[in-house]
């Protein structure tokens, strides 16, 4: 009877050992997904938001809920990984209900940024016109600065054309006809005609191309991948929730065998 009890004890080593390998491959995988997010926040927030700034639908703490994603699953997957040396087994059921908790927040920034996407061309459309008309009127340079770096950026004039920047009160104020601000300029600012521009015709000094079709690719696109990523890692983490239990069953077995 000892003897099976010990041979038991053994066969259960080498489960344990194999769980906390694939655990620790785990746990280094999510703690690299979660350096991404916290990136992907980042980026977020210093790129993609001067687009989203112009829409009149966006939700300024959306940056902020990718960088704190990404910085729990950072400080979790550390976690892991300690809880998985120690092989506790109460640390490791509390470590897969934190798993659990990631994957709930996870899932639903997922889907959140999916059914955001649906709403942001409707949104930058009423947004940019309103940007326009306050472009270079006191106390608005967010605007501003915002409607200058998305021109330049993207290579492209005005909402739909470049003629809309005619009729804008920032035109009607520079006391110049057909008038389109500088971030409209193709070639060098100071060589750059954007002024009594002709309505129809090729046009060399100015971007010819609006804006609006443009800013929605690039935003749709780039919140279908940020859903998409967050959807797929958040499905991740019900793998690494499975095994901790399994590892944490495992050791329980194993330590049970040994005191019986």
């Amino acid at each position: 009877m000892a003897q099976g009890r010990v041979s038991s004890a053994l066969s259960a080593a080498p489960a344990v050992t194999c769980m906390k390998t694939l655990l620790m491959v785990f746990n280094f995988i999510f703690w690299v997904t979660g350096i991404a997010i916290l990136s992907l926040g980042i980026w977020t927030k210093v790129q993609l938001f001067i687009y989203m700034e112009l829409s009149s639908v966006y939700y300024k703490e959306a940056p902020y809920v990718l960088i704190g994603i990404g910085a729990v699953i950072v400080l979790v997957g550390t976690l892991g990984c300690c809880c998985t040396v120690k092989g506790n087994s109460f640390l490791l059921y509390m470590y897969s209900g934190f798993l659990v908790i990631v994957f709930v927040v996870e899932l639903s920034a997922g889907a959140a940024g999916f059914v955001y996407k649906k709403k942001l061309q409707q949104g930058f459309q009423n947004g940019l016109d309103i940007a326009m008309d306050k472009y270079g009127q006191p106390g608005e340079s967010a605007k501003t600065e915002a409607i200058d770096g998305m021109q330049s950026t993207l290579k492209c004039c005005g909402k739909d054309n470049y003629k809309e920047w005619f009729d804008t009160p920032w035109a009607e104020g520079v006391n110049t006809t057909n008038t389109v601000p500088k971030s409209c300029c193709a070639v060098a600012k100071d060589k750059c005609r954007n002024s009594d521009i002709p309505d129809t015709g090729n046009l060399t000094d100015i971007y010819n191309r609006g804006c609006y079709i443009f800013v929605v690719d690039f935003m749709e696109g780039n919140m279908g991948m940020i859903g998409g990523v967050a959807l797929g890692i958040s499905f991740f983490q019900l793998l690494g929730a499975v095994l901790a239990c399994c590892l944490a069953k495992n050791i329980n077995k194993a330590k049970y065998e040994q005191v019986a």
